[in-house]
């Protein structure tokens, strides 16, 4: 079989969907399959064992749009399937000129997520459900095309699984595939690793894009209300800046450790050095660093959002706080780190509470739903 991912982000760029795409790729190459990428990028994507085809993620989004549809096209025509793990409608748009079947993982709302950042929709994803307007309705009516053209649609939360459900997405198409704890490098001992990145103390961790969704903002007002507790993040994005700030203005300067981008292994190595990762999130779907971080025995603080719930247990394998309330996580962070007990049982439960997201697992199901849609 051949194959063509269609994904928005490439490392090394922050997110989950920057590690599934190649990560998928690599295993569908090692079934024996052929596989080709489209992805967009600010520089040219590091070599891989398969072909990447590349857009400028600097170019104009509108020019950026047609190239990414014409690019999907171009190589659907020789491929059996194509998979979608964003850019769903522009792959939608190349799989359909080609008279190619598409298999999509659906992440988020797209149309929530474009409204929310150009700042007109301000609210959240289940308010926006119910959000009006022409623009809502014409970007509403394409996901729904596309994704209903679809042979398969994966959600990884039944959380998102029933908003598909209610853009009129057919039940028996979709389908709730968590994602993939990751396959663990041989990752030194963690005194080692926090030796390496000058790291004691108490220690949290985060890792993704610095936007709104994050509500980073949220944690810093947490951190400055726990002294002695370091925050440590990884990635990068719009709101960096303005969050290296707000820590300042917090006093937070000898607290706070922004690191930039860095690759899957060191993120994995970031929260096997932390004692929790911490999500402050205001929407979700369910993070790949969630299941990262318990997947090398971190346990997770987070908000209660999306399909977050559906993996991290509260008081078994991390702790979970309502959204935008930093008070909240701010007690949620005091109470961890002063129950030694209850530490160390976070932690002992946290690798085995996702042993059953095997990468083999989760990406021999894709694989099936591939194989069924280009017979």
């Amino acid at each position: 079989m051949k194959v063509l991912v269609v994904t928005g982000i490439w490392p090394p760029d922050p997110g989950g969907p920057a590690s599934h795409a190649p990560a998928l790729a690599r295993f569908l190459r090692g079934r024996g399959h052929t596989v080709e990428v489209v992805t967009t990028a600010v520089t040219a994507p590091a070599a891989q064992q398969f072909e990447i085809h590349w857009i400028s993620r600097r170019a104009p989004a509108p020019l950026r749009h047609l190239r990414v549809a014409n690019l999907v096209r171009t190589y659907a025509r020789g491929a059996d399937v194509v998979y979608a793990t964003s850019m769903v409608r522009r792959a939608a748009i190349g799989a359909a000129a080609a008279r190619k079947p598409l298999v999509v993982k659906l992440v988020s709302d797209e149309v929530f997520e474009r409204q929310r950042r150009s700042g007109r929709f301000v609210g959240t994803l289940e308010e926006f459900q119910v959000a009006r307007g022409a623009r809502v309705a014409l970007l509403r009516g394409t996901r729904n095309r596309a994704l209903r053209r679809a042979s398969h649609v994966f959600c990884p939360s039944a959380y998102l699984r029933a908003f598909a459900l209610g853009w009129g997405i057919d039940p028996a198409r979709v389908s709730v595939l968590p994602n993939p704890a990751p396959d663990l490098p041989s990752l030194p001992p963690r005194e080692e690793i926090r030796s390496e990145l000058q790291l004691d103390g108490h220690v949290l961790a985060f890792a993704g894009r610095l936007g709104p969704q994050k509500s980073l903002g949220a944690a810093l007002e947490a951190l400055a209300r726990t002294p002695g507790v370091t925050l440590a993040i990884a990635g990068d994005g719009p709101e960096r800046p303005a969050l290296q700030d707000r820590a300042r203005e917090l006093g937070l300067d000898g607290r706070t450790r922004f690191l930039g981008s860095i690759e899957r292994e060191g993120v994995l190595r970031l929260f096997r050095a932390a004692d929790a990762s911490l999500l402050s999130s205001s929407w979700e779907n369910l993070p790949h660093t969630v299941l990262e971080s318990l997947a090398v025995g971190t346990p997770v603080i987070a908000t209660a959002v999306g399909g977050v719930p559906e993996v991290v247990r509260d008081g078994v394998n991390g702790l979970l706080v309502r959204p935008g309330d930093s008070e909240a996580l701010a007690a949620a962070i005091s109470r961890f780190f002063a129950d030694d007990g209850l530490r160390r049982e976070l932690a002992h439960a946290a690798e085995a509470s996702v042993s059953g997201y095997t990468e083999e697992s989760v990406f021999a199901q894709i694989e099936a739903a591939l194989e069924g849609a280009a017979r």
